[in-house]
C-alpha cells in the first residue's frame, strides 16, 4: 500500500507538476503552451498561487492543488478559491483527494478564509460525487464575459 504525503515545498516537483498539468488541460480540453505552463508555475513560485502535492512513496507527485485568496464585499470576508485540482488517474480512490483537500481545510484556516469555493465541470460525475460528501452545493450559476 502507497502511503501519501502533501508538500507546500513545490520547487523542486517542476517535472511532475508539468505532466499532472498537461494532464489536467487535456481532461479539460484546455490548449496548453510551455509559455502558459511558465507563467502558471511562475505565479506559483512568486507565492500568488498557492500550490501543494501529493506525493507517492517515491517522492513522485501524483497529484496537485491550487488555491488563491479572493475577497468577498458583500459578507466582508477573505475566502479561498481552488483554481485546479488534480489526481493521477491511477491514484484515484487512493485517498489522494482527501489528503488534498484536508490540506486545503488546513491552508484555509491558517488563512482565517470564511470559506474554500470552486466550480466544475457539470460532467465531472465521480469528481462531484467526491464533493458533494465533502463540501456544500450552492445553487450559484456561473458567466463568463468576454472584456
Amino acid at each position: 500500500m502507497t502511503v501519501y504525503r502533501i508538500t507546500r515545498n513545490v520547487a523542486e516537483h517542476r517535472a511532475g507538476w508539468d505532466a499532472l498539468y498537461a494532464a489536467y488541460a487535456d481532461y479539460y480540453e484546455v490548449a496548453q503552451t510551455v509559455e502558459m505552463r511558465d507563467r502558471t508555475w511562475g505565479w506559483i513560485l512568486e507565492g500568488r498561487i498557492i500550490c501543494v502535492m501529493a506525493l507517492d512513496d517515491a517522492g513522485k507527485p501524483v497529484g496537485f492543488a491550487h488555491l488563491r485568496e479572493f475577497l468577498r464585499p458583500l459578507s466582508s470576508t477573505v475566502a479561498g478559491y481552488l483554481d485546479d485540482l488534480y489526481v493521477d488517474p491511477r491514484q484515484r480512490g487512493d485517498g489522494v483527494v482527501g489528503l488534498l483537500f484536508d490540506t486545503a481545510r488546513s491552508i484555509g484556516r491558517e488563512k482565517n478564509w470564511s470559506v474554500i469555493r470552486w466550480i466544475t465541470r457539470d460532467d465531472n460525475y465521480r469528481a462531484r460525487a467526491v464533493y458533494d460528501k465533502i463540501a456544500t452545493r450552492t445553487n450559484w450559476v456561473t458567466y463568463d464575459l468576454a472584456p
